[in-house]
């Protein structure tokens, strides 16, 4: 991996780190926006008017946050209009970064070093276990030094 790589993934990663503490948080089944606006016990017609929107049009919007069809965009709008902030972020399901881009090296390093030692023992050339466990820790620190495009096939 570049050093500009490095650097780009460190920095990443460590806003994201601030994003890790919210991964565990669970969407409210009708969505944060009903359940702030309910919890701040402000009606529908309240937000619809913040919204510059009918009742009928924040209960809509409601209907599609709990869904999950609503565009970022209107999500950002009912946040203005509760006085919230959207908070928007993508982490890894398990992890870091780092942690990530080595999971799918070792997989793909390890496709590559049995398909090869497959055919080697097809052709009674087969390698020893060690040899084989070598070689995947080696194609796997070779892929992620390269930060091969490959390892999101």
């Amino acid at each position: 991996m570049s050093s500009q790589n490095k650097l780009r993934m460190r920095q990443l990663g460590q806003k994201l780190q601030l994003l890790n503490a919210v991964r565990e948080i669970q969407t409210p089944a009708k969505g944060w926006v009903h359940s702030i606006r309910t919890t701040l016990n402000m009606t529908l017609r309240q937000l619809g008017n913040k919204l510059n929107m009918s009742e009928q049009g924040a209960k809509d919007l409601e209907n599609r946050e709990a869904s999950g069809a609503i565009s970022l965009r209107s999500l950002q709008e009912a946040a203005n209009a509760l006085d919230m902030k959207l908070v928007y972020g993508l982490v890894p399901k398990d992890g870091t970064l780092e942690q990530l881009v080595e999971r799918k090296a070792r997989s793909l390093a390890e496709k590559i070093v049995k398909r090869t030692h497959h055919n080697m023992q097809l052709e009674d050339q087969g390698n020893s276990e060690e040899r084989i466990a070598a070689a995947i820790d080696d194609l796997t620190d070779e892929i992620k030094r390269e930060l091969r495009r490959s390892i999101w096939d």
